[in-house]
């Protein structure tokens, strides 16, 4: 089942009368901005595994629709890979609390360097001039976690646009992370994912309102020619 493209009436109709508006950032420019995917892994992609998300298969082809499109205007695209060791001994915190004693070695063991599981799921279009950055918790963008942020600032990029899974954990912490850190970010709605339709709005209602806008493929890829073309006019 396909999941909601749209943030919940009852949030935008409260940022109409707070904002007057539901976008905060209307002149998306190629040259600022970067596509950053998020753990499109087989560990969360593939059937059947220890920690998959069903419904990010559905958004392969608009996450790649995406890639292309960016790829063409010259932007990086940066594809995030969830990486810990077999014993997930650089975050026991949370493997030792946050899931099952039954479970975890397997959770872990699913993200380390060697496994299978841990590639990009086979349909995902990487091509060998994007970027892969290794991170180690759901945000990209907390100290020690990876090389985003240095990245992003090296290509001169104040704008991010998040795709990926899953929409409510690192796909939010990221974006959270990501604003604080002043960057702009428009998260893609239908190339975003979750376990289930209500948390995947769950998270596109708290992130419109503080984080981000909230935008889908086609929409973001019209935004991004039109300034290109008016940037090459000037």
């Amino acid at each position: 089942m396909s999941q909601p493209t749209e943030v919940a009436d009852f949030v935008k109709e409260r940022l109409m009368r707070i904002r007057g508006d539901l976008r905060l950032y209307k002149d998306l420019k190629p040259a600022r901005t970067a596509l950053v995917i998020i753990d499109m892994q087989n560990a969360f992609v593939a059937e059947g595994g220890v920690i998959e998300v069903a419904a990010s298969r559905d958004i392969i082809p608009a996450i790649n629709k995406m890639a292309s499109g960016c790829r063409d205007l010259g932007m990086p695209i940066i594809w995030i890979r969830s990486h810990h060791p077999k014993v997930g001994a650089d975050w026991r915190h949370f493997f030792d609390h946050f899931v099952h004693p039954d479970r975890k070695d397997a959770a872990a063991a699913m993200l380390s360097d060697d496994a299978p599981t841990s590639r990009f799921y086979a349909d995902m279009d990487v091509r060998d001039e994007d970027y892969i950055v290794i991170k180690n918790r759901y945000s990209c963008l907390i100290p020690g976690s990876s090389s985003l942020e240095r990245l992003l600032r090296s290509q001169g990029c104040d704008t991010i646009i998040l795709a990926g899974t899953k929409t409510n954990i690192c796909v939010e912490s990221t974006a959270r992370d990501a604003m604080m850190l002043d960057f702009r970010v428009v998260v893609l709605s239908d190339a975003t994912a979750a376990l289930t339709a209500e948390e995947h709005q769950a998270a596109l209602n708290v992130l419109i309102q503080e984080f981000a806008d909230i935008l889908v493929v086609d929409d973001v890829l019209e935004e991004l020619r039109a300034n290109a073309s008016e940037q090459s006019d000037d």
